[in-house]
């Protein structure tokens, strides 16, 4: 079996436009990216890094559904 790498997809692609105001609306009134990504949680999404990139996932099956762009890093 040869490894399988991922590849990030383009920036915020697949992203919903509404997704992503919720996101950036969220990390505004976050203290901290710790507090950031629990409040996510309580809208059913997560962020995990993978190759430095921010992949945005649906809970509870880590559906992954697109890169946030690098003003989030």
């Amino acid at each position: 079996m040869t490894p399988e790498f991922h590849q990030p997809q383009a920036a915020n692609s697949n992203l919903e436009p509404y997704v992503l105001d919720l996101i950036r609306e969220e990390r505004e009134k976050a203290l901290s990216p710790r507090e950031w990504q629990f409040r996510l949680r309580g809208y059913g999404y997560a962020i995990k890094q993978i190759d430095g990139a921010q992949i945005v996932t649906r809970l509870p099956k880590g559906i992954e559904i697109g890169v946030l762009p690098p003003e989030f890093a």
